[in-house]
């Protein structure tokens, strides 16, 4: 059985946002998530409706991977 808790890597200490029982025992994997991941059911869509949304869109990312538009971010 896999149990999973979120948590934070920062300056190489690992912070875990929720503490694990105290008697769970064993080898861990820590898997570095990509910051812009998407909760695809918080937001009302399925993956199908995100692959059609994500090959519609693919016209405009030559121009959103410019390095000037990185300006935008921040709004």
């Amino acid at each position: 059985m896999l149990t999973s808790f979120e948590g934070i890597y920062r300056q190489g200490k690992l912070e875990l946002l929720e503490s694990p029982p105290a008697n769970l025992e064993g080898r861990v994997i820590v898997t570095f998530l990509d910051d812009r991941a998407v909760d695809l059911a918080k937001i009302g869509m399925n993956e199908q409706q995100a692959a059609d949304l994500r090959s519609r869109l693919a016209t405009f990312a030559e121009d959103w991977d410019r390095p000037e538009m990185d300006a935008y971010d921040a709004l």
